[in-house]
């Protein structure tokens, strides 16, 4: 099924699509020459980024479907595996890999202590969890598709609940960036302004899938038109700081068993 919450690789989702990589370029010094697997990938154009460095890369998502497809369209990478499951739990062994990635994921999910722990126990000792996650206090409306979104302060207190060591960072972007969210940001407001009673935060979520698919396709192809610089941003647009963490556009999560 099509919706905004899985790879679309059409110039007008350029920004999103970039933004989702960087993370993915960020994990590849931590994967090299170790056994990995990346959670939530959906189609695998992440998790055969890893499978490039890693000696091993495990895909898992909840989509048989969409498991069937990456595992056709990576046949070539012999490292790369995939399998599918609802999470948590995680379909993989006690202490049997180094890296477990979850970019743009836990906030699709119910049980997230309970993903965590499952991390957890999957990794060896010192094994790191790399996690991004949108940054609530940067929404402006809300998405069908995510269950809960995190601030510092609650990823904070969720990790280190968990593991042993953590560190916290702000992906944010430069000017170029900035500029595109703040077109978007004002795009949203407007078609906010239909709804001055704030009934799309409490209706059904599955009520709001069909009309958030159709207006943000509207959206991202009028900013494309109106941004000349939409098509030009690349993931080096983005960077880690651990500099007014409340204004980042995704929390980073680090953290070590």
């Amino acid at each position: 099924m099509f919706d905004r919450e899985r790879p679309s690789f059409e110039e007008s989702n350029n920004v999103t699509v970039k933004r989702c990589f960087f993370a993915y370029e960020f994990a590849a010094d931590y994967v090299k020459g170790k056994d990995t697997a990346d959670v939530g990938c959906a189609d695998g154009y992440g998790s055969q980024y890893l499978a490039s460095f890693s000696k091993s890369t495990i895909g898992v998502d909840y989509s048989e479907a969409t498991i069937a497809d990456a595992r056709k369209k990576h046949a070539a990478k012999t490292n790369l595996s995939f399998i599918s499951g609802n999470v948590p739990p995680l379909p993989l062994e006690s202490e049997s890999l180094d890296v477990v990635t979850a970019f743009q994921f836990i906030e699709h999910i119910h049980h997230r202590p309970e993903f965590m722990k499952e991390v957890k126990r999957v990794l060896r000792p010192g094994g790191v969890f790399l996690c991004t996650t949108p940054n609530n206090k940067m929404s402006i409306a809300r998405n069908p598709f995510h269950v809960h979104e995190y601030n510092f302060n609650e990823m904070r207190s969720e990790a280190a609940a968990i593991f042993d060591k953590i560190e916290l960072w702000g992906v944010q972007g430069n000017n170029k960036v900035n500029q595109y969210y703040a077109e978007n940001a004002a795009w949203a407001k407007k078609i906010l302004r239909w709804d001055p009673l704030g009934l799309h935060k409490i209706i059904p979520a599955s009520w709001l899938v069909a009309p958030y698919n159709f207006l943000t396709t509207i959206m991202r192809r009028n900013l494309k038109e109106q941004n000349t610089e939409t098509t030009s941003i690349q993931t080096s647009d983005f960077f880690l700081t651990q500099e007014d963490l409340d204004h980042t556009w995704d929390i980073c999560l680090v953290a070590r068993k």
